[in-house]
């Protein structure tokens, strides 16, 4: 089975075509690219969602051209055509719908509405002999710029949330604090570098609703904000370090204490922050400490990309789902 997938979730316009050899051999991307729009949006530091879906409309046909010429392979002998179909920017998960959707008329070939997140929650086993029946059950830790949740997985389709943010997710923390310290956006990478250098031990920074499932980044945001004028000095570095470390601590606890209470002897992280070195090594550590294996999405995978989306949707079409055409988007699309 040979899946398309298109990825316009947000500012980031996605094409990949995957094979799939059987149920028990695993998958092989053919193609991938990936049309980022961080140049036009770092000027209003942050997504503008008209520049977002009139960027897709550029960006979707040139990607298309160069994925099946790389794969090698004519459209018509695609098996089904795939899109993100939330959560997200209406006007951009339209376009990606859109397309996958007259694709899909077009050959007479299945379609599937992928949910984005999951597609970074099945990331981790991308590239195995992970299918259906095989993906074992979990504690996965999504953690990206617009969402931070955890959920207990069971095998496909089967999710069940255990906590999510109630407030900022800890992306939307990282941008916000880097633009109070006048970095660019996204602002996690420009923290993350400065913190390398730094003490996280400096600043006494928040961790928020330790007893609770759910997350909250906006108090310890704010704490940043209080701290600011009066500080003195070379202070940047410890201050990205501390901050850095408040989130990492948050996420590492409260995965770790999920893990425990659910019973489950994997763990699985993805989603863009999960690029973080040190929150990827703190998660890790603390899985071996506590016997959990650690499995987390290749950083190339943590961020918006469509090779997730194709193998949410190869997953799902070896399971007998597809999606009706006159399936809608849904800009709050629920995963569980």
């Amino acid at each position: 089975m040979t899946v398309l997938a298109l990825e316009t979730s947000c500012d980031e316009t996605a094409v990949a075509i995957l094979r799939g050899r059987d149920r028990h051999s695993g998958s092989e991307l053919l193609a991938s690219e990936v049309a980022s729009q961080i140049t036009e949006h770092e000027k209003y530091g942050g997504i503008v969602p008209e520049i977002a879906s009139r960027n897709h409309l550029v960006h979707a046909p040139r990607l298309l051209e160069r994925v099946t010429r790389d794969a090698k392979i004519d459209m018509s002998h695609v098996d089904a055509f795939a899109a993100t179909s939330g959560p997200g920017l209406a006007s951009s998960l339209m376009i990606g719908a859109s397309i996958a959707k007259g694709l899909a008329i077009g050959f007479g070939k299945p379609y599937l509405a992928i949910n984005h997140l999951e597609g970074h929650l099945l990331s981790p086993f991308f590239g195995g002999a992970d299918c259906d029946g095989q993906i074992r059950r979990n504690v996965s830790l999504i953690v990206s710029g617009g969402h931070t949740i955890s959920i207990r997985v069971h095998g496909l389709g089967n999710y069940h949330l255990i906590g999510c943010t109630v407030d900022d997710a800890a992306g939307e923390a990282f941008d916000k604090v880097a633009k109070m310290l006048g970095f660019g956006y996204p602002g996690g990478p420009e923290i993350e570098n400065h913190a390398r250098a730094g003490d996280p031990d400096r600043f006494d920074l928040p961790r928020s609703m330790l007893d609770s499932e759910n997350f909250s980044f906006s108090g310890l945001k704010t704490a940043v904000r209080y701290s600011l004028p009066k500080l003195k000095g070379d202070f940047l570095a410890d201050l990205c370090a501390s901050f850095q470390q408040a989130v990492v601590d948050a996420l590492v606890t409260k995965t770790i204490a999920a893990a425990q209470k659910y019973d489950v002897d994997l763990v699985t992280m993805s989603g863009g922050v999960s690029c973080n070195h040190e929150l990827r090594r703190q998660l890790g550590d603390a899985c071996a400490r506590e016997g959990f294996e650690f499995k987390s999405a290749e950083p190339w995978l943590c961020t918006d990309n469509a090779a997730m989306i194709a193998f949410a949707a190869l997953l799902r079409l070896q399971a007998g789902f597809e999606s009706r055409l006159t399936e809608e988007i849904d800009p709050n699309f629920a995963l569980a």
